[in-house]
């Protein structure tokens, strides 16, 4: 018998940034490794990734980080996390352990797995079983311990269709659910669409009408680790006379190995070159990197690309997926192309590229699994309440769903539910640019407080010997007021700033904390007065 803990440290009433840990007699398995879009409101934020302090200070409780497929919103903190713990296995499938790698991982910390062949723990094991998605080798794991499986899906849809790389084992899972499944985790990011998600998913028809009622030059934005909508592309444009153009040293990389694998298949003669980027009637597919949504698309639409220039007759087809925090940014892309003369083109409502379960494909998991307790993971809270309710739908006791935020702890010990309550401290780590460490919530406070009101720069220097105002204060302003424009009040805040100075001067003694505190206290007072804004204040007084 075992004493397990199941706890996420994100993913849960999220979307993205999923990481979750299953540990079973001290051993620590950890499923995905995720990061999370920044939306606007995070000033400069690249992505947003779990605190992984809980690893580290257990790192040596670590067997391995099990990833189910390359998104980054399963995958992308992986990079981060190796930088924390230089020694983590990594466990991933070949494509992924490919994208893993084109992302800085070494792969000496990487053990390509393939599914349907266990991995030994001890007296625990980790199986793998082949599920679709939109990339190729996605995979949802089985834990099994003494008390019974704990399965986590990850993403998945049913769709018979899908095979090869793409194909799901439901043999598999089946058979796993024939045996004793103490736990199951499920996505819910689709938990409240009726029906299947297949065959909503499949494109190549739309993607054929886009072609055929568009005789000029096609942009396609695409997500580089979704090959099957990349291969919907290329299906689509067979007995086109078109030639597809493919973008990007990342992409054009993704789609070789693509080739190379069979995870793509291209008709002969389909794919051209540079030479082919002005052809009237060319395809061309563009990408982008992860912390930078719509950049290909907007250096060329400010003519900042080095090979695309837009032509009015251009039609531009977004065919990545949509999230809320770049919703705002997609809109104001789509009026821009609009008015530069280019046909905008979005993948219907009723279709989605994103390969998520819908109800039915989540109470057939459900059927399929016949699990004991049941965790909705993956998605806002209202997704994670929607799946709860399919599984009480399906006859499940509530008592035995458990829905929980990050860093609540279930507890089971001798396959029984034990609710003490527990909580393991989870943050968000606010990543900028390449550094690993977390930004903070006053750096954000203060990027939105120079968004919004600017910034006021004193300046002036004092003589060190003889105790007087050599230079200054001069003002600067950045995101303020104009200054040509306001002399009054620029000259106004020089004369308060020049009675501080002047006030805080002795013969012996300056006090120049007491000198930059008066400054921004008065000259705040008298800039709201004026103007109603509340700019930040900076002021430097040195001496020489």
């Amino acid at each position: 018998m075992s004493k397990i803990k199941i706890f996420s440290m994100g993913g849960l009433d999220e979307n993205g940034k999923n990481l979750y840990v299953i540990d079973v007699d001290d051993d620590l398995f950890v499923f995905d490794c995720g990061l999370k879009y920044a939306s606007g409101n995070l000033f400069g934020i690249d992505y947003i990734i779990p605190d992984y302090t809980y690893l580290v200070e257990n790192k040596d409780r670590i067997k391995g980080i099990f990833l189910t497929h390359s998104h980054y919103e399963n995958f992308g903190g992986v990079a981060d996390l190796v930088r924390e713990i230089p020694d983590v296995k990594i466990y991933a499938t070949k494509f992924t352990k490919y994208n893993l790698i084109e992302d800085g991982v070494l792969e000496k910390n990487i053990i390509e797995i393939t599914p349907h062949k266990k991995i030994d723990f001890g007296k625990n094991s980790v199986f793998p079983i082949s599920v679709s998605h939109s990339c190729p080798d996605a995979v949802m794991y089985v834990l099994n311990t003494d008390d019974g499986a704990i399965c986590y899906t990850g993403d998945f849809i049913i769709d018979p269709t899908m095979d090869g790389a793409y194909g799901m084992d439901l043999g598999k899972i089946a058979y796993v659910g024939k045996q004793n499944v103490l736990c199951l985790l499920s996505e819910s990011v689709f938990s409240e669409r009726p029906g299947h998600t297949s065959p909503n998913h499949r494109l190549t028809s739309f993607f054929k009408d886009v072609l055929s009622h568009n005789d000029d030059r096609l942009l396609f934005l695409v997500f580089p680790t979704h090959l099957y909508t990349i291969q919907e592309i290329f299906d689509a444009a067979v007995n086109s006379h078109r030639k597809i153009v493919i973008m990007g040293k990342k992409l054009q990389n993704v789609i070789n190995f693509g080739i190379e694998n069979k995870y793509l298949n291209v008709a002969e003669g389909l794919l051209g070159d540079l030479s082919n980027i002005d052809d009237p009637n060319s395809i061309l597919l563009i990408s982008d990197e992860r912390a930078n949504p719509f950049a290909s698309i907007s250096k060329i639409l400010n003519g900042y690309d080095k090979y695309i220039t837009l032509k009015e007759n251009d039609s531009v087809i977004f065919a990545e997926p949509r999230y809320d925090s770049t919703e705002k940014q997609l809109v104001k892309l789509e009026n821009d192309l609009a008015m530069a003369g280019c046909n905008v083109i979005s993948i219907p409502k009723d279709k989605s590229i994103l390969h998520h379960a819908s109800s039915e494909d989540l109470m057939v998991m459900i059927r399929l699994l016949q699990p004991k307790f049941y965790m909705p993971a993956e998605g806002e809270y209202r997704y994670m309440v929607g799946n709860a309710n399919l599984a009480t739908k399906l006859g499940m006791p509530a008592e035995n769903i458990l829905l929980k935020q990050n860093g609540d702890v279930v507890t089971i010990e001798n396959g029984n539910l034990v609710d003490n309550f527990e909580h393991i401290k989870v943050e968000d780590v606010l990543i900028d640019g390449k550094s690993n460490d977390d930004i903070g919530d006053l750096v954000i406070k203060d990027r939105e407080m120079l968004s919004e009101s600017g910034i006021v720069l004193v300046s002036a220097t004092i003589s060190k010997q003889e105790k007087v105002l050599l230079v200054g204060p001069e003002i600067t302003t950045r995101g303020f007021i104009y200054v040509k424009d306001s002399a009054e009040i620029i000259k106004g805040m020089k004369e308060i700033c020049g009675g501080v100075i002047e006030r805080n001067i002795t013969p012996t003694y300056v006090d120049y904390n007491k000198i930059k505190n008066e400054i921004r206290e008065e000259l705040s007072k008298y800039l709201y007065e004026e103007t109603e804004c509340k700019p930040m204040i900076i002021a430097v007084v040195q001496e020489v």
